[in-house]
């Protein structure tokens, strides 16, 4: 059975998408769907249905894909083990970080990078998420940490931190009140270049509720600057609550059907590597 046929099932399982499993992948659509209907004629039987909406699983595929999941898993550990016996890890962890990671976070992570049974030190990368999912790909990162915007299926990811969501809104003079997102879909959004994955977040978090989202015409340069520019009155912005400069009357908390809208930050890498063994301490160190 062909491996890369399972790892294009995993890719669109986790994307639910055939044209985003094969952008994350880095392969065209028709190789991705040639290979999961290789995959499919061999087993016997079809994993996915397409409609309008979407991809989902078929009842075969619901039961088939966890099982995909574990062994591709298992495979992917012995890979990692015998990578770490013929190559001996180095000492150094190269982690690459978005702009959105908090210090908090990276401090967890150099602690837990000398917690490790062998200490590691780490060196940090800030940079944008293109950059630091090209420098995973081609190996000159061990790790990423980002929001959990843009799947990378053919890598190990999980989400290690959370974060509650604010809207920044120069109408709103309630302070702290918590605002529902069907509401927040009223103002209009200032964005900037979808570097850090905010953007994403936000275009995202609007489209699967299916609200419509009004958006500025121009736009801000980064994050940092959201504030200022909302305080000219040009419109209104999400952050995540660790981004804001300072508490204001115009913040308000926001939520989906009374529960916190949170954003999701997750750790990427390659488990394939002399580091893997110790990249799975690590992220289970960071793991809540």
């Amino acid at each position: 059975m062909n491996v890369e046929g399972l790892r294009y099932a995993q890719a669109v399982s986790q994307t639910k998408s055939f044209s985003a499993a094969a952008r994350a992948y880095g392969v065209t659509q028709p190789a991705l769907s040639n290979g999961i209907a290789r995959l499919e004629e061999q087993l016997g039987l079809k994993l996915f249905d397409r409609s309008p909406r979407g991809v989902k699983p078929t009842p075969a595929g619901s039961r088939i894909l966890p099982l995909i999941d574990r062994a591709l898993s298992a495979l992917d550990s012995v890979s990692a083990e015998a990578q770490q016996l013929a190559n001996p890890a180095p000492h150094t962890i190269r982690m690459g970080v978005s702009p959105l990671i908090g210090p908090d976070l990276v401090a967890r992570a150099f602690g837990a990078a000398r917690a490790l049974d062998k200490p590691r030190s780490l060196v940090l990368r800030e940079a944008n998420l293109d950059d630091l999912r090209t420098e995973l790909t081609a190996g000159d990162l061990d790790i990423m940490l980002a929001p959990a915007v843009a799947p990378m299926p053919q890598f190990q990811h999980r989400v290690i931190a959370r974060e509650a969501v604010v809207v920044v809104d120069p109408n709103s003079t309630v302070a702290d009140a918590p605002l529902e997102l069907a509401a927040a879909a009223g103002a209009s959004y200032i964005l900037v270049p979808d570097t850090c994955g905010l953007t994403t977040f936000t275009t995202d978090l609007f489209r699967e509720q299916q609200l419509p989202l009004q958006t500025y015409p121009g736009e801000a340069s980064n994050y940092r600057v959201l504030e200022e520019w909302v305080g000219m009155g040009l419109g209104a912005a999400l952050l995540p609550v660790s981004k804001l400069a300072h508490p204001h009357s115009s913040c308000r908390p926001l939520v989906q059907a009374g529960r916190p809208v949170e954003i999701a930050y997750e750790a990427v890498w390659n488990c394939d590597t002399p580091l893997g063994a110790d990249l799975d301490q690590l992220i289970d160190a960071l793991t809540p």
